[in-house]
C-alpha cells in the first residue's frame, strides 16, 4: 500500500512539475518577447518600401561595458521605441531601439541631414570619453548587423568585417602634439539586396557602412529645411569620400550628422546572407587543433587498452587460479584493497551534490551543442544561445537530482531531501552571488549591461519555480530506485595505506591529470574567448562538438589511467581523487584566461578587469564541475568493472 501511495505521489509531483514548467515557460516567453528562428521568415521589399534602421548598444573591447545608443547625445527620432528583447539579449546588454535613419528600398539617397548639434561641456566630455575608450556603434537592418568591411593587407581578395563603426578617432593635427578627438558624423551606408526576377521584390542580404569625419560648411544661417551644405551636396553631386577636414569634438563646436545610402544588387541568396559574416578565414587552425587533440586521445587510449588487456587480463586470470593460502598472501597491487575500495569517502554528501551538478551541466552542454551544430542557435538569432542554455540548465535539474540521490543511496544515506536541496542551491547559489556582485558593479557604471530588476526576477523565478522542483522530482525518482550494489564486500576495519611515492602525492597527481584535458581544448578556447571579449562571431559549432567529444574521452581516460596507478600503489581513496583529477583542468583554464587578459586584451579600467576575472571564474567553476563529473563516472565504472571480474572469497 505504501509503495502504491509513493508511486501516486511521484506521479502527482511529476504532473505538478509539468504544469509549473508550462506556466513559467509561457510567462518567460511573454516577458522576453518573441522567439526568432533563423531561416523561417524572410521579408520581401518592393521598390520605395520604407526600411527602418534600428540602433543597438555601444560596445568597446577596452572597457567591456555596453551602453545604450542614446546614452550619448546622438540624433534622436521623435519618440524612442524599445524593441522586445529575449532573455539572452537582455543578459548580453543589447538594447535595441528605433533610429532617425529611414531608407527607401532601392532609392539611393545622398547627403541626408539627420540633425545639427552644438556641444556644451557635458556632451563634449561624453563624446570624448566614448572616442577615447574606442566605442563602436551597432545598428541593425532586417535583423542583419551593421558591419565595416576592411580589406586584409596580406590577402588581396579577402575582406574581414568589423562589427559596427567607431564613434570617432583620436589624432593630432600636423605639427601639433596635442591629442584631439574627431567624431564620425557622416555615414555612407551600402544596402545589398537580392532581387527576385519574377516578382521584382527584393530581400536584404547585406548592410555595410563607411564612416567619415567631416567638418560640414554651409552658407548663411542654419535652417533645418532649407540649408544646403557646401561640403556635401546632392544637387552638385558632391559626395563625402574622405576625412581630410575632420570634425573635432570640443565645447561650443557644432556637429552636423549626415548620411548617404547606396543600394547594390547581390547574387547572394537570402538563406546564405550570414555566410560572409561567419566565414572562418583560419579553419586550418581548427583542424590542426583537432588533430593535435586526437594525438592525445590516441596516446591515452593506448595506455587504457594496455592496462585493460595486458595488466588486468593477466592479473585477473592469475588471481582466479590462486589455490593455496601462501599464494594468496603474495598478492600485490589493486587486488589487495578490494575490501576498502568501495568504502564511502569523507564528505560523501558534497561529492553527491557535485556529481549531480556535473551531470546537469553535461546534459545542458550536450543538448546545446547538438542544437547549435544543427543551426538552430546561429548568431542571426541574437541571444538565442544564452536563452537556450539557461532553459536547458533549468530542465536538466531533473537529472542532477536523480544522479545525486542515486549515488547518495549507494553510500547508505537516508536523507535524500537534504541532498536534493543542496544540489538545487549550491552551484547556482555561488554563481548567482558572484553574478549579483558583478551586476552591481556594472549598474554602478550606468551600463546597459546591468541586468534589469524584471529580468533578475525572471531568473530567480526560473531557478526557484522550475529548477528546484525538478531537482526534487529527480531526487525522489533516484532515491526510489534500488541502491547500486558494490561488486565486492567492504571490510569493517579500514586498511592502512602504505607510504606513497612522491609522484603519487594527491596534489601532484591531481594537477598532472588536468593538463591533458586542458591541452585538448585550449586552441578552441582561444577562439571562444576572442568571440566573447573581442566581439567577434563564433559559429563553428561542428568543430566545437568534435572538441567536446575529445574533451569527454580525454577526461575519462586520464582519470582511469591515474586511478589504476593509485589502486596499484594500494591507495583506495579514489572517490574524490577521480573527480579532482579531471576537474583540475579548470585551474589551467583560469590560468590561461589570465594569460589571455594580459596578452590579448587592452582593458584598462579596474571595473572591467574585475568583470573579466569574475566571469572567467564562473566559467572555470562550471568547467570544473563538468570535467570532474566525467572523470568521476569513468573511474566509477572502471573500478566496478575490474573488481566485479575478480573472484573474492
Amino acid at each position: 500500500m505504501a509503495v502504491r501511495g509513493g508511486g501516486g505521489g511521484g506521479r502527482r509531483l511529476g504532473r505538478f512539475a509539468l504544469h509549473l514548467w508550462s506556466f513559467l515557460s509561457l510567462l518567460l516567453f511573454t516577458h522576453v518577447g518573441s522567439f526568432y528562428l533563423p531561416g523561417v521568415a524572410p521579408q520581401d521589399f518592393n521598390k520605395g518600401d520604407p526600411l527602418k534602421v534600428k540602433v543597438n548598444k555601444l560596445t568597446s573591447t577596452k572597457t567591456q561595458l555596453p551602453y545604450s545608443y542614446y546614452s550619448i547625445p546622438y540624433c534622436r527620432p521623435e519618440t524612442i521605441v524599445d524593441s522586445a528583447e529575449n532573455l539572452g539579449e537582455v543578459l548580453r546588454g543589447d538594447r535595441i531601439e528605433n533610429s532617425p535613419y529611414v531608407f527607401k528600398m532601392r532609392e539611393p539617397q545622398m547627403c541626408n541631414i539627420v540633425c545639427r548639434l552644438v556641444l556644451d561641456a557635458k556632451t563634449a566630455k561624453e563624446f570624448k570619453e566614448k572616442i577615447h575608450d574606442e566605442y563602436r556603434v551597432n545598428m541593425i537592418l532586417d535583423n542583419l548587423p551593421l558591419v565595416v568591411p576592411i580589406r586584409r593587407p596580406d590577402q588581396e581578395l579577402s575582406t574581414v568585417y568589423q562589427h559596427g563603426f567607431y564613434v570617432g578617432l583620436g589624432g593630432q593635427y600636423a605639427g601639433s602634439k596635442e591629442e584631439k578627438h574627431f567624431i564620425n558624423n557622416h555615414l555612407t551606408f551600402t544596402v545589398k539586396f537580392h532581387k527576385d526576377p519574377e516578382t521584382d521584390s527584393s530581400r536584404i542580404v547585406g548592410f555595410e557602412v563607411k564612416p567619415f569625419s567631416v567638418k560640414h560648411d554651409y552658407e548663411g544661417k542654419w535652417d533645418e529645411k532649407t540649408t544646403r551644405l557646401l561640403t556635401c551636396d546632392p544637387h552638385a553631386k558632391r559626395a563625402v569620400t574622405n576625412s581630410d577636414s575632420p570634425q573635432e569634438v570640443e565645447e561650443n563646436k557644432e556637429i552636423i550628422f549626415t548620411y548617404d545610402v547606396e543600394f547594390q544588387e547581390s547574387d547572394v541568396k537570402w538563406a546564405s546572407r550570414w555566410d560572409s559574416y561567419l566565414l572562418m578565414a583560419d579553419d586550418q587552425i581548427h583542424w590542426f587543433s583537432i588533430v593535435n587533440s586526437l594525438m592525445i586521445v590516441l596516446f591515452l587510449s593506448g595506455m587504457v587498452a594496455m592496462i585493460m588487456l595486458r595488466t588486468l587480463y593477466r592479473d585477473i586470470s592469475k588471481y582466479n587460479q590462486l589455490e593455496t593460502q601462501e599464494e594468496a598472501q603474495e598478492e600485490t597491487g589493486w587486488k589487495l584493497v578490494h575490501g576498502d575500495v568501495f568504502r564511502p569517502p569523507a564528505n560523501s554528501d558534497l561529492l553527491c551534490v557535485y556529481v549531480g551538478t556535473g551531470v546537469q551541466f553535461f546534459g545542458m552542454i550536450l543538448v546545446t551543442m547538438i542544437f547549435a551544430a544543427l543551426g538552430f542557435l546561429s548568431p542571426s538569432n541574437r541571444g538565442g544561445l544564452m536563452t537556450a542554455m539557461l532553459l536547458l540548465w533549468v530542465v536538466m535539474g531533473l537529472f542532477a537530482g536523480y544522479s545525486a540521490t542515486r549515488l547518495y543511496k549507494m553510500f547508505k544515506g537516508t536523507e535524500w531531501k537534504k541532498i536534493a536541496l543542496k544540489t538545487a542551491f549550491m552551484f547556482p547559489g555561488i554563481v548567482f552571488a558572484i553574478f549579483f556582485v558583478l551586476n552591481a558593479l556594472i549598474w554602478g557604471e550606468k551600463s546597459s549591461g546591468a541586468v534589469p530588476f524584471g529580468t533578475m526576477f525572471a531568473l530567480v523565478l526560473l531557478w526557484f519555480g522550475i529548477s528546484v522542483p525538478l531537482v526534487f522530482v529527480g531526487g525522489y525518482i533516484g532515491f526510489r530506485k534500488p541502491a547500486i550494489e558494490d561488486p565486492v564486500k567492504t571490510n569493517k576495519i579500514p586498511r592502512q595505506i602504505p607510504e606513497q611515492a612522491w609522484y603519487m602525492n594527491p596534489v601532484f597527481s591531481i594537477l598532472i591529470g588536468g593538463i591533458l584535458p586542458f591541452g585538448a581544448v585550449f586552441i578552441e578556447l582561444f577562439f571562444i574567448l576572442t568571440s566573447i571579449w573581442l566581439h567577434q562571431f563564433y559559429y563553428i559549432f561542428g568543430f566545437l562538438f568534435i572538441v567536446f567529444l575529445i574533451l569527454f574521452v580525454t577526461c575519462a581516460e586520464i582519470t582511469i589511467v591515474l586511478c589504476y596507478f593509485q589502486l596499484c600503489s594500494e591507495d583506495y581513496l579514489w572517490w574524490w581523487r577521480s573527480y579532482l583529477t579531471s576537474g583540475s583542468s579548470a585551474f589551467y583554464l583560469f590560468l590561461y584566461a589570465a594569460f589571455y587578459f594580459f596578452t590579448k586584451l587592452e582593458i584598462t579600467k579596474p571595473v572591467s578587469g574585475v568583470l573579466y576575472f569574475g566571469y572567467m571564474l564562473i566559467g572555470s567553476y562550471a568547467f570544473f564541475v563538468l570535467t570532474g563529473a566525467i572523470g568521476f563516472y569513468a573511474c566509477f565504472m572502471f573500478t566496478r568493472l575490474i573488481y566485479s571480474s575478480v573472484k573474492i572469497d
